[in-house]
């Protein structure tokens, strides 16, 4: 069984992708902060990590940046309600990025996309 790894600080947005997700079959841990949270991922072991992006005591963009230096491999997907993050040039090392909504369809396909291996096509400003 596949392992996520929610990190959102909104506890209702945690519950509501952990049982959605867990009705979809996978494994779901969450956490509420980013505090250690290169630790927790090496602690459990994630296959995929779905990171919101403005928390209260962290910036999930950051935390991004130090999850690629030690966990390049496992898939992220950046999570906020706002889509003026996605042109952030951090946001680009994330695999897929989705806007919340009550349709979690999207976050669910992502999710899907990104444990099966797909990889997006790469920009051409590489």
């Amino acid at each position: 069984m596949k392992k996520i790894l929610i990190v959102d600080d909104e506890d209702v947005i945690r519950m509501l992708y952990a049982e959605e997700l867990q009705d979809e079959g996978y494994d779901v841990i969450t956490t509420g902060s980013g505090h250690d949270l290169t630790g927790l991922v090496e602690r459990e072991r994630p296959d995929l990590i779905i990171l919101d992006i403005k928390m209260a005591e962290h910036n999930g963009l950051d935390l991004l940046q130090d999850l690629r230096k030690e966990f390049y491999n496992i898939p992220v997907i950046l999570c906020s309600a706002y889509s003026s993050h996605k042109g952030d040039l951090k946001a680009s090392a994330a695999d897929y990025y989705v806007v919340k909504s009550a349709d979690l369809s999207e976050l669910k396909q992502k999710t899907k996309m990104a444990l099966e291996g797909y990889m997006p096509a790469q920009s051409s400003q590489e």
